[in-house]
């Protein structure tokens, strides 16, 4: 009993199912679509010439028995009086037989069986004169007053009306009684009616109405047939380029459509095939170009290492000699000193680039603590911070856990995102932020400097690209940093995302999976950060005081408390 419930239940579950599947079905084919659509066309037009049909034939056989009804009480109404207008009885007994003849003759030459006779209404009394009588058929009211008070009122023509007629077994039909006046002599007028059963044209109806309903499934299914193998036909090319399509999308660029015949659709199949040619050959070409460039910067950069690695050496000893020469002099070793050892940084990111370019980074994973690193990058950047006036504080309510990472490589992160902030901070302080969840562990760096328009903010991590080109760099720097940043975040499986406001400053978000290869459910840190309000951005620019509590309300805790805050939940682990 349990089981066949449980089975009613799933049935159920599928029955309500079968909306969405249909919605679905409807919006990813367009066979079903068109079928269903033709479909319900040719199924409305042929149900409103099927009900047309219908009442055209209904009303058609109506009127027919009708005017036979007509005629027919007609006929027998004359006979009946032509009877009574040659009787000279007068007597009661005579009178009855005379109504027994009528009667009689009425049932001879009608087709109706069906016969009630009363006398008319408004006479005065006669003792001599027969009562009505009435066919069971016709008892029970279905002649009804209207029609009596119209025989009345126009006792010289045929009035009629339709009703229901019940059979002595009980079934029912519809049926028209004719009523008209025909006068006794020493009776006066008597009101006659004849029933008609409509029951043969009724099932006449219903015939024309089966085969009309069968004609029209038939034919439902016909044009329902037909237009799902003229759309298949048609629908087959074009589920054949999408899947085309797709497969080229997918980097499978040697797959073409079949070419069939010499029509549109054969048309088609060849234009896409030449389409197809054309992307492989420009992509192949772009591929190579790509290819050559890679090869160039790398080729570059190698050739250039030999004869900077000279021009060093030669820079070393003339800075190591500068006191020895006239200011100029000097000056010029100094500027020397400092732009050799730019450009061996950028020979160092463009070696390090054109590695991703051609695919050939592998990770030197190590369990590593990223509050630990981000604590050594913070001591190392202290010294360039204090000349700014920045207060670099790191905030760790977790992320103590060791996770798998390249430690190299994040620490070129964190070190890239601080040098950012000290140089763009505007002298206010910087928070450091580390937290994990379940699924990552993630790092902020936010300043209270400047902040970047939506513009900026789209490109801050475009290859050379810089926010304010007239902005002198105070720390260094190639204009590759963010970019390789966001590479090593990639190879890492993780994401290197920012948040800024002109005004409010920027905050820089680092998220990595806690698992090797993992997947993020969520970043523990929020971006924006929980302290871009308009209120703290006011108080930023025009401070009471010089406290902390003042200038961030929502860190102040936190800030004067370095990083021990209280672990919060999920991340017990952290201070294992």
């Amino acid at each position: 009993m349990a089981a066949r419930l449980a089975g009613w239940s799933v049935e159920w579950r599928d029955w309500r199912s079968w909306p969405s599947r249909l919605s679905g079905l409807w919006r990813r084919s367009l066979q079903f679509r068109t079928v269903a659509i033709t479909v319900g066309l040719s199924g409305l037009a042929i149900v409103i010439t099927g009900a047309y049909l219908s009442f055209s034939i209904g009303n058609d056989l109506f009127q027919s028995r009708l005017q036979q009804a007509l005629a027919d009480s007609g006929r027998a109404m004359t006979s009946a009086q032509g009877i009574l207008d040659a009787s000279d009885a007068t007597e009661r007994v005579a009178l009855q037989q005379l109504m027994s003849a009528v009667r009689s003759d009425l049932q001879a030459t009608s087709a109706s069986r069906l016969i009630a006779a009363y006398r008319a209404p408004g006479q005065d009394y006669s003792a001599v004169a027969p009562p009505g009588f009435e066919a069971p058929g016709l008892a029970g009211g279905v002649v009804t007053q209207p029609l009596r008070d119209a025989v009345q009122k126009s006792p010289d023509d045929q009035w009629w009306q339709s009703v229901t007629l019940t059979a002595s077994d009980g079934t029912q039909s519809a049926g028209i009684v004719v009523g008209s006046e025909v006068t006794m002599p020493s009776a006066g007028s008597y009101q006659v009616y004849l029933g008609y059963d409509l029951r043969d044209s009724e099932q006449t109806l219903g015939f024309v109405q089966q085969t009309l309903v069968l004609a029209g499934l038939g034919l439902m299914l016909l044009v329902g047939g037909a237009a799902w193998l003229v759309v298949r036909f048609l629908a087959t090319p074009i589920r054949s380029a999408a899947e085309t399509s797709q497969r080229l999308a997918d980097g499978n660029l040697d797959v073409r459509m079949p070419e069939k015949g010499e029509d549109e659709l054969a048309t088609l199949a060849r234009s896409f095939n030449g389409m197809a040619d054309s992307m492989q050959t420009q992509i192949k070409e772009l591929a190579e170009l790509s290819l050559v460039q890679q090869r160039f910067v790398s080729d570059v950069s190698h050739e250039l290492r030999t004869p900077l690695t000279t021009i060093r050496l030669a820079g070393d000893v003339l800075y190591d000699q500068r006191d020895t020469f006239p200011p100029a002099t000097e000056r010029t070793a100094e500027l020397l000193h400092d732009q050799v050892g730019r450009f061996e940084l950028l020979l160092a990111d463009l070696l390090e680039i054109s590695r991703y370019d051609a695919g050939s980074i592998e990770l030197d994973l190590e369990l590593t603590s990223l509050v630990n690193l981000a604590g050594d990058v913070i001591e190392e950047l202290r010294p360039l911070a204090e000349p700014t006036g920045s207060d670099v504080r790191l905030v760790a309510p977790g992320g103590y856990s060791n996770v798998a990472m390249d430690p190299r490589r994040i620490r070129r992160i964190v070190r890239n995102l601080i040098g950012n902030a000290i140089e763009h901070g505007e002298g206010r302080p910087i928070v450091v932020t580390v937290d994990s969840n379940e699924s990552a562990v993630a790092l902020t760096v936010r300043d209270y400097g400047l902040g970047m328009n939506t513009e900026a903010t789209e490109r801050v991590f475009d290859r050379f690209w810089r926010a304010d080109p007239s902005r002198k760099r105070t720390i260094g720097g190639t204009g590759l940093g963010l970019a390789i940043s966001r590479e090593d975040a990639t190879l890492h499986h993780g994401t290197l995302d920012v948040w800024s406001e002109p005004g409010a400053g920027s905050s820089f978000r680092l998220t990595l999976p806690r698992e090797e290869g993992g997947s993020i459910a969520r970043s523990p840190l929020s971006l924006p950060p929980e302290d871009a309000i308009e209120s703290v951005v006011d108080e930023l620019r025009n401070p009471a005081s010089g406290s902390i509590g003042t200038v961030w309300p929502p860190f102040a805790k936190r800030l004067q408390g370095g990083s021990k805050r209280p672990n919060t939940a999920g991340d017990d682990d952290d201070r294992s």
